[in-house]
């Protein structure tokens, strides 16, 4: 197969760069890319507001916080606390991200995709990961967090948040490098570099 044939799903480390790499291979390969786009789409398929799947968004649910009222004006928006829950979210979400890899080869980043596609024959998965001070440097960078300290603690949450979500949903262990086709530290190359490796190693892949 030719490298822009495959479906390409990245996992990441929070600030390891998945979404620059997710474009700029998307860009390189001239294929569809997901990411954010994935929520607005099932939203729009379900008729739930945006907003709802953001808020759910790579959280695994709890006992009391997995299920939330949206009001009660009676509209395909509105669900009592008994009718809808993030489960029933990732349900909803896992099916756009079906829909869209049958469409043909693109590059989804996150939201369990490598598990969800895990059937398809052209499905390659990747996982960045990157030490944690490498990653705060790039956070500041990128203007999430005004120092290094509060960077480190926000990609600490946010990876907790990533690993018990994907842990729950898919019975797997998130970042796990049998998990995936590549396992790549972002550190230790640029973006173009990392571009450059994953389609030199797309188009030897038997």
């Amino acid at each position: 197969m030719k490298a822009n044939e495959y479906i390409i799903v990245i996992g990441r480390q929070f600030g390891a760069g998945g979404r620059e790499v997710g474009h700029a291979l998307a860009e390189r390969l001239s294929l569809p890319y997901y990411d954010k786009e994935l929520l607005r789409e099932a939203a729009r398929q379900s008729g739930i507001r945006e907003e709802v799947f953001r808020n759910a968004d790579e959280s695994r649910p709890s006992f009391l916080g997995s299920l939330f009222g949206l009001g009660a004006s009676g509209t395909v928006e509105s669900y009592t606390t008994s009718a809808m829950s993030r489960s029933g979210l990732y349900k909803a979400q896992s099916e756009v991200v079906e829909e869209i890899a049958s469409r043909g080869p693109c590059v989804l980043v996150g939201r369990t995709a490598d598990y969800v596609l895990r059937e398809m024959s052209n499905l390659v998965s990747l996982f960045l990961h990157a030490p944690l001070d490498k990653r705060a440097v790039r956070i500041v960078g990128r203007g999430n967090c005004a120092t290094e300290q509060d960077a480190r603690q926000m990609a600490q949450k946010r990876d907790r948040l990533r690993e018990s979500y994907y842990n729950f949903f898919t019975g797997r262990h998130w970042g796990h490098a049998d998990n995936y086709h590549l396992s790549i530290d972002a550190s230790s190359m640029t973006t173009p570099q990392i571009v450059d490796f994953i389609v030199s190693y797309l188009e030897n892949k038997k």
